[in-house]
């Protein structure tokens, strides 16, 4: 079993920190980090501003203020990768201009070795570089890259371990990001999340729990429960100690609802496979978990599906929707579908568009299939032109655009309980918040009021967002 190490362990993480504080302190330091990707992502620069702000540095928003700049990055599709490349080219200037500064790069990609190499050998300016399962090592490894002694790589291969007691340092009050797990152990075959995030690992429930109620007393109203794969949390005995305890997502779930306070719950992502009647049963039982279900379906041709390695089918799939939409009438559901993944047919698109059809999800997110070296889809044969799935994904988006348009269209009129979240400084809406089920509201009013569950009559409504008046 994975262990799950204080910040106080060996290592000396602590000690390490209170040193590079002693150095930086001094200075003034300012510290920047910029996050690409997913939630995890995010939830993980929180844990990396925590540890800069323990060891004594300020926060600024400007690339050329910061003594110390850490890009943490993504991997699972190329675009996302040339982007941060990017980035981290065009910083070389910077640090001509700064050179004390420390650029420090992680994060998904940074686990990558072809992606480290890259780094070692063509991007000179950068001192420090980290993979996912080095952060909690972090302040160790900026103590060698603040001592000037040579460029410092660390992006070891390993299943990855839990470090508890990481500090962390929010930058939204009322909503937050709370991991329940990592790694993910599905190895679909277009994904190289196994490989860079390492194998599944659930924290104990105890200590979910307790974050959970932190977070609710420091004035979070909206908590986001994560993993890779949310709802297999605790399923492997063997490997994480939700598994050990008895406890499984559904039960976590239900628990963590029954803290005290005004919150909402919601969590992401789950994989339809571990999905069903006891997730969605615990969604119904009460009114602090959100009525809002990510469940991605990839695709809607069961030959696709079986290549893509997904473990179920499209039939399946309906049977969960119809199953979770039975239990709670009015759920928002979202997705996730690739297009033109190798092998992909005409015929095989068709379906997935049917199925966008039949389902009628209240949005998605839409991609072209990006093959990633390490994942098996890069090995497989690919003979459709990028313009013939350019244009299906035209087809596949327009539909979805129609749909998230007569979606939002008929919430005007209807009163929603919206999470105000903050002030926009825009005269027509000068706050802004979130509903039930993840949907963004433009508000005429309501300036003053962030943090406050608030009634909203929708008076309007596009594909993106609704607009309305607190009542």
């Amino acid at each position: 079993m994975p262990a799950q190490q204080d910040l106080t362990d060996p290592d000396g993480q602590k000690a390490a920190a209170e040193r590079v504080r002693r150095v930086l302190s001094p200075r003034a330091a300012k510290a920047r980090v910029r996050t690409f990707g997913c939630q995890q992502n995010e939830a993980d620069s929180e844990r990396l501003r925590g540890m800069l702000a323990m060891m004594g540095c300020s926060f600024t928003e400007d690339d050329g203020e910061a003594d110390v700049l850490v890009i943490n990055t993504c991997a699972v599709r190329e675009h996302a990768e040339t982007k941060v490349l990017g980035v981290i080219g065009a910083l070389s200037h910077l640090k001509k201009a700064k050179p004390g500064m420390i650029i420090a790069v992680c994060g998904c990609a940074a686990q990558r070795p072809e992606f480290a190499e890259k780094i070692r050998g063509s991007y000179r300016h950068v001192d420090l570089l980290f993979g996912t399962h080095a952060l909690r090592r972090f302040p160790e490894l900026l103590e060698a890259a603040v001592a000037g002694t040579g460029r410092v790589f660390s992006a070891e291969d390993s299943d990855g371990e839990i470090a508890e007691g990481l500090p962390v340092l929010r930058d939204r009050k009322y909503t937050a990001w709370l991991p329940v797990m990592y790694g993910c152990d599905n190895f679909c075959a277009y994904c190289i999340v196994p490989y860079v995030r390492g194998r599944e690992r659930s924290r104990e429930p105890e200590r979910v729990l307790t974050d959970a109620g932190a977070l609710i007393a420091s004035g979070a109203r909206e908590i986001t429960l994560l993993g890779q794969n949310v709802n297999s949390y605790g399923g492997k005995p063997a490997r994480g100690a939700g598994g050990a305890s008895g406890t499984g997502f559904p039960e976590l779930l239900r628990r963590a609802a029954s803290l005290d306070g005004d919150f909402l719950l919601r969590f992401m992502t789950s994989h339809p496979k571990d999905a069903g009647d006891a997730l969605f049963r615990a969604m119904a039982s009460s009114p602090k978990i959100a009525r809002c279900l990510h469940l991605p379906f990839q695709s809607g041709s069961d030959r696709v599906l079986s290549l893509m390695n997904r473990g179920y089918t499209r039939g399946r799939y309906l049977e969960l929707i119809a199953e979770a939409r039975a239990l709670m009438p009015g759920l928002v559901i979202t997705s996730d579908v690739i297009v033109g993944f190798p092998g992909e047919t005409e015929m095989d698109f068709e379906e997935t568009y049917s199925l966008i059809e039949s389902v009628r999800f209240d949005s998605l997110f839409t991609f072209i299939h990006s093959p990633r070296a390490g994942a098996p889809s890069a090995k497989l044969p690919d003979p459709v032109p990028r313009a013939e799935k350019q244009r299906w994904f035209e087809r596949m988006t327009a539909l979805q655009d129609k749909i998230s348009g007569e979606k939002h269209s008929a919430y005007v009129g209807k009163t929603l309980r919206v999470l105000i979240t903050d002030e926009t400084g825009d005269a027509a809406y000068p706050a802004r918040g979130r509903t039930e089920g993840n949907r963004l509201v433009r508000l005429t009013n309501g300036a003053g009021a962030a943090g406050e569950f608030r009634e909203v009559k929708i008076t309007d409504g596009n594909k993106w967002s609704l607009m309305g008046t607190a009542v």
